[in-house]
């Protein structure tokens, strides 16, 4: 994961906030309704916004 997000590009990195940022909220939304099986996705999906943060802070 982290030799991925080194090769990425700053637009790349972006977009990849983006779409895990909506990944987030349909998980919430998915929690309200009861049809999400795998809670730890969350927490997976926060690590990996918080990365990509990270990485782009660095560049």
């Amino acid at each position: 994961m982290k030799t991925d997000l080194k090769n990425k590009t700053k637009s790349e990195l972006e977009s990849m906030i983006r779409e895990k940022r909506d990944a987030l909220k349909n998980f919430r939304f998915g929690i309200a309704g009861s049809r999400v099986k795998n809670i730890k996705e969350a927490r997976t999906t926060r690590k990996d916004i918080a990365r990509a943060i990270t990485f782009l802070k660095q560049k």
